[in-house]
């Protein structure tokens, strides 16, 4: 009979949200995502409590929450040790650093064929096994976190970057030739403009990545404070609403970080038939 209330409700919205699904306007569409959220919730917090699941084993939101109110001055330290230190800086300097290295590999030949293999080796090297290195060589805090973003966006930044500096045709380039166009030129004004999406999409799949780098860097020496140091401690602490509440903190920064650079894709690549609605 326990179950009875579980399968009610997930049945309920499961009908509410097949019903919104029939119209396809932005209201309804942003229903059904709230609903199916709201709903893996209270199904959630239904079966800790109904089945007696010890918080050691999987907390109830209801804990998370109440431990993420109260442990709100940690997770903010943490936020701007890992996220803001550690995280966005690694990205902005990996994605610069591939941007750069992106335009010199297109103007020579030999980096292109002897860059990219070995890029492409690298970006292979698991997080575990360069991430303990890197903190060796740059000390504990937030500079050795940063320097494992910038390994981890770096490539795949560079690998979009060089498929979109191809973009163009020959037809294009030739028209630019015609108008005696030199190669920067040429870059900036039609070039640069035709990789944007392709950079762009390098820079989304890359917040992520970010995140996890920063945090999984962390495990391997860190400050006494910080998102990966903290989970590391709550967990041999058996305080696993924290380690639930460090987790929200991460996934709502990195929902947050994906979104402003979708924004700002769509503001940049506005004429891409991709933004078109």
């Amino acid at each position: 009979m326990t179950a009875l209330p579980i399968i009610a409700v997930w049945l309920s919205a499961w009908g509410l949200n097949a019903w919104l699904a029939r119209f396809d306007t932005r209201l309804t569409r942003l229903l059904v995502a709230l609903i199916f959220g709201a709903t893996i919730l209270i199904l959630w917090e239904m079966i800790v409590r109904a089945y007696g699941v010890p918080s050691v084993i999987l907390p109830a939101p209801s804990q998370i929450w109440a431990s993420f109110m109260a442990n709100t001055s940690i997770l903010w330290v943490d936020f701007v040790q890992t996220i803001l230190k550690g995280a966005l800086t690694g990205w902005v300097m990996g994605a610069l650093a591939a941007i750069a290295t992106a335009i010199l590999i297109d103007r020579s030949p030999f980096l292109q064929r002897g860059l990219l293999p070995i890029a492409n080796f690298v970006a292979a090297l698991p997080i575990v096994g360069i991430a303990p290195i890197l903190v060796m060589w740059f000390g504990f805090d937030w500079q050795s976190k940063a320097a494992v973003v910038v390994v981890m966006v770096f490539f795949p930044i560079l690998v979009n970057m060089v498929a979109g500096l191809a973009a163009t045709d020959a037809m294009q380039r030739d028209l630019m030739a015609t108008w005696s166009a030199g190669y920067w030129q040429s870059l900036w004004k039609m070039r640069m403009p035709a990789a944007m999406p392709f950079l762009f999409n390098g820079l989304k799949i890359t917040t992520t990545l970010a995140l996890i780098g920063a945090i999984v860097a962390e495990f391997f020496g860190s400050p006494t404070r910080g998102m990966g140091f903290r989970i590391s401690t709550a967990v041999g602490q058996l305080d696993l609403p924290l380690v639930w509440a460090e987790i929200l903190v991460a996934a709502i920064a990195g929902s947050l970080f994906y979104g402003i650079v979708a924004l700002i894709e769509k503001r940049v690549t506005f004429w891409h038939p991709s933004q078109r609605k």
